[in-house]
């Protein structure tokens, strides 16, 4: 007669049921991951300079060790904290260079509608290439530093600035000999709005005189450009800033086809030497005018 195999006492059953719980969770998130992130961890795997080693590292932890808690929920509880830690810049960043082209060009339509849903999905906003009927001469370009703009009547590098700290780290950028495309931001110093001020701290230049049409419908597009929003993506890093439209440029001459201000460079890390680099920009569809300007965060 064949032995009967003995039963495990009741405490090296229940661990063995944990370890094949574990072993199904585990199991499920990889394939979640796979199938979700599939490309992005490919890029990852290549490209492990681009990353905070810290995140990176308690995914390969999850995905490789076994388990150490005394009980599921204690596992689960460490699968979900792992997951929420991944990050997400590396997936935008891969997501993008999956899209973009090697070399910057003007985009084409299914590029552009490829990075509207990158983008729109990852910063929870309404972006889009073409707005009102109207769109730039591109949406991929390089991005060139520009100076202070006055704003208003009397403001100079003394009197530019709402705190000590952006004084000591933009001041030397300087003052532009010039006003804004639109003038000044504000009638006086005592006008002066918080508003007013984030307009000018946060501004880029954009070529809105090499929009189609734009000489025959120059008060059209003069308006509708004024302040307009948009969101300007560092897509090597993943920053990216809401920035409005306050003045006119570059030149095409200077092979650039935006500019941003000190604090917009800075934020999006566009300082090397040169002080130039590739962004993408694109309109800001917000009618009800709720998106605040500055720095902007993925939606986790």
């Amino acid at each position: 007669m064949p032995t009967k195999k003995p039963s495990l006492p009741a405490g090296r059953q229940a661990h063995k049921v944990l370890l094949e719980k574990w072993a199904a969770e585990n199991l499920k998130l990889k394939r979640d991951l796979a199938k979700k992130h599939g490309s992005s961890l490919k890029w990852l795997s290549q490209n492990s300079k681009n990353l905070a080693l810290g995140s990176l590292g308690a995914l390969l932890m999850l995905a490789s060790s076994g388990p150490q808690a005394s009980s599921i929920r204690h596992v689960t509880f460490a699968q979900e904290e792992a997951k929420k830690n991944i990050d997400q810049k590396a997936f935008l960043i891969s997501d993008l260079s999956n899209v973009l082209p090697k070399q910057v060009r003007p985009l084409d339509q299914t590029e552009e509608s490829q990075i509207s849903q990158i983008l729109s999905r990852s910063f929870g906003l309404d972006v889009k290439p073409t707005l009102e009927g109207k769109r730039l001469n591109t949406t991929y370009g390089i991005i060139g530093k520009e100076q202070h703009l006055a704003r208003f009547p009397g403001d100079s590098i003394d009197t530019h600035f709402d705190n000590t700290t952006d004084s000591a780290k933009f001041s030397s950028e300087g003052m532009a000999p010039g006003l804004s495309a639109w003038g000044y931001f504000a009638k006086s110093q005592t006008q002066m709005t918080t508003k007013d001020s984030d307009r000018e701290k946060y501004y880029i230049a954009v070529q809105t005189f090499l929009s189609q049409d734009f000489s025959e419908r120059f008060a059209q597009y003069r308006d509708f450009y004024k302040y307009r929003k948009m969101l300007v993506v560092n897509p090597t890093n993943g920053r990216a800033i809401v920035a409005d439209i306050a003045d006119a440029g570059p030149a095409p001459w200077t092979g650039k086809q935006l500019g941003g201000s000190a604090e917009v460079m800075s934020y999006l890390e566009r300082v090397d030497g040169a002080g130039r680099g590739a962004v993408l920009y694109f309109f800001i569809d917000d009618p009800n005018n709720k998106v605040p300007l500055g720095p902007i965060d993925i939606v986790k």
